[in-house]
This record gives structure tokens, C-alpha cells and sequence, in this order.
């Protein structure tokens, strides 16, 4: 590493109090926790997923997957170049699409299911109308949205017609898909941002990002509305909780973390039995009583957010979790991993 100079070094240190003197704030207007006020709540039972099909069609590495609002459909995306969307009732393939670059690091199904999108290292994200397909038979592609500096780490879908990415660069943007413009391009954190969560009303979202912290923003604006401390390392994912009052967070740094956004810090932490995992992707069930986060050791861990105890594993994959997608019905949780296979966990 190059030496840090003195003045830079202050400036660190100046930051990383103010951070401190946050945290203390925080801490100092906590008169209870989560942990005492839900004790005499009864348990719930230990997760009861099981790994009832494994969706085969990928040649190399799986590194994301997203449901369509139907609760039915997935798309996936690998490393062997191709995004697939998956029946998952019957886990027949409905499309296959070829990419222009391999490198896809996220996707993202529309509500309407219309539209998918991805990005990765190929620094622009891509639309395909899947009910639409061109002269070779699949689906066209609509839009092919370029002037990043950076990886597309994460893509969500307002509507049809506009989508919110989080970038290398360390930039949000906004785009209008019919005109094929940005509506709003700014920096948002002072690392890249690694994950994004709209909120059900789709009104807000939550930004992780390799900075440490999570941001609250409105879709209409451009300056977030609160920022999140607590996580030693890159914050990897994040999760809006159903109800739209909190979100959950998991990182590298072996923990899962639950925030609230009316109390404005972190109500609940959670880690592994064995400390021996971090994690690369979370979700919430529907009733946001369990949370579930993919690991790198090939496992997804579950925990009771209320009453936080780890309520029990999910064991299949042969390597690294990459992301967890939840349908929105809550019946059905899909993970992708290293290992190249798509799991549906019922």
C-alpha cells in the first residue's frame, strides 16, 4: 500500500470520530433492544426449505437471480454469457439469451415481467424484451445502456419504463428505458456500490455499498435520506423489510445486520453458529420474521429477526452462495452459486 501522508491520515482520523461520536448517539438514545423486548414472544420453528429442484443449464459460474412480480418466472445469469429465464413451477427453461459479454455480474426481472435487464464488467447495463424476439429468435434487445465507469454491480426495475443501477464508479443512476436517457446520475457512496433494494411501495431504496455503510434515498431526489454504520467490511446486500419501516444488510465481515429506518440505526445483529462465513446476498420472508443470507462456504444461514437465534441452514451447494432471490409470494427461495447450479428451495 503507498504511504498515507499526514494530512490525509488526519482527515481519516477526523472522519472515522465523527463516524464514532454517530455510533455513540445512537447508542445513547437506545434505551432498550430488540432482543429484550421480543423474549417472552414465543419461537418460531426452524426454517423449513427443502431443496426440491435444482435448475440445470449453466456451464459456468451463476452469479445472480431475480423473480418477475408473478412469484412464477426467474431469470438467472452466469458467466458462461447466457441469461436464462426459468419456468420455476415446472424448472423448464422458457428462454435462453446470448450476451455480448460474459462478464454479467447482476439481473433483473420487471414487476410486469416484461423486461429483463444485466450488467457486469462490461461496464452498461441491457434491457430484453422477452415477449418480443428478433431475427435469430430471442429475446431483442431495447436498450443497451452505456456511460459507466465502472462494473454494473445492481439493476431494479420502478416499471416498465424506468430503472434504478449502482455502480463501480461509485454512481446511481436513473433511467428513462422509452427515451433511453438518464434522468439522474450522481455519486452515492465513497465506494462502489455493491447491492440495492426497492422498497414495496417503490418510493425509496436502500444502497450498500464497499464503503461500509447503507444509504436511504428517495426515488425523486438526488441526496440520500440517512446512512447506515455498523459493518466492519463491505456491506455486500441489502434487503427492505416488507412492512417498508427497516431493511436487513449482510457483508464479508461474518455478520447480518437489521436496521430501522424510524429509530434511524441498527436494532439487530446476527451471525453464524461457527463465525466462520461471511455473506454475499440476503433476504426477508414476506412476514420479515426470517432472514436468510447466502455464504461463501456453499450454505444459506437463517435466523428468527425478532428474537435473534439462528433458526437453522440450507446445505446443497458445492461452493460459494452468490445471491438469494426470494419470490414475492414468500413460497419459494432460489440461490445460484459457483457450483453453477440454481436451486429452488419450497
Amino acid at each position: 500500500m503507498p504511504k498515507i501522508d499526514p494530512e490525509t491520515q488526519a482527515l481519516y482520523d477526523e472522519i472515522n470520530g465523527m463516524i464514532q461520536k454517530f455510533k455513540d448517539d445512537q447508542k445513547a438514545k437506545a434505551d432498550c433492544t430488540l432482543a429484550d423486548k421480543c423474549g417472552d414472544m414465543s419461537d418460531v420453528t426452524k426454517i423449513r426449505f427443502n431443496s426440491k429442484k435444482i435448475l440445470k443449464g449453466h456451464i459456468n459460474k451463476v452469479n445472480s437471480v431475480h423473480f418477475a412480480g408473478d412469484s412464477r418466472h426467474c431469470v438467472t445469469g452466469s458467466l458462461d454469457g447466457k441469461l436464462i429465464i426459468w419456468d420455476t413451477w415446472t424448472a423448464n427453461k422458457v428462454q435462453i439469451i446470448p450476451l455480448r459479454s460474459a462478464w454479467v455480474m447482476t439481473v433483473a426481472f420487471s414487476p410486469s415481467g416484461n423486461f429483463v435487464a444485466c450488467g457486469g464488467m462490461d461496464n452498461a447495463c441491457t434491457v430484453y424484451d422477452v415477449n418480443n424476439r428478433d431475427a435469430s429468435g430471442v429475446a431483442k434487445m431495447v436498450r443497451e445502456l452505456v456511460g459507466y465507469e465502472g462494473f454494473l454491480s445492481s439493476c431494479r426495475f420502478l416499471d416498465d419504463g424506468h430503472l434504478i443501477t449502482g455502480s463501480g464508479d461509485m454512481k446511481i443512476c436513473h433511467w428513462d428505458l422509452e427515451k433511453g436517457v438518464k434522468t439522474m446520475d450522481f455519486n452515492g457512496h465513497a465506494g462502489d456500490i455493491a447491492g440495492l433494494s426497492l422498497s414495496p411501495d417503490m418510493q425509496t431504496y436502500i444502497t450498500g455499498s464497499v464503503d461500509k455503510t447503507a444509504k436511504l434515498w428517495d426515488v425523486r431526489e438526488e441526496g440520500h435520506k440517512q446512512m447506515f454504520f455498523g459493518h466492519e467490511m463491505d456491506v455486500s446486500s441489502v434487503c427492505y423489510h416488507p412492512n417498508g419501516m427497516g431493511f436487513a444488510s449482510c457483508s464479508e465481515d461474518q455478520t447480518a445486520r437489521l436496521y430501522d429506518l424510524r429509530s434511524d440505526q441498527q436494532i439487530g445483529q446476527y451471525e453464524p453458529p461457527q463465525k466462520n462465513t461471511g455473506f454475499t446476498s440476503c433476504a426477508l420472508s414476506t412476514s420479515g420474521r426470517y432472514l436468510m443470507c447466502g455464504g461463501i462456504e456453499g450454505m444459506v444461514h437463517s435466523w428468527d429477526t425478532m428474537k435473534q437465534r439462528h433458526t437453522g441452514t440450507l446445505s446443497g451447494h458445492e461452493n460459494r452462495i452468490t445471491c438469494i432471490s426470494l419470490c414475492p409470494n414468500g413460497m419459494c427461495l432460489a440461490s445460484t452459486s459457483w457450483d453453477q447450479q440454481v436451486r429452488l428451495w419450497l
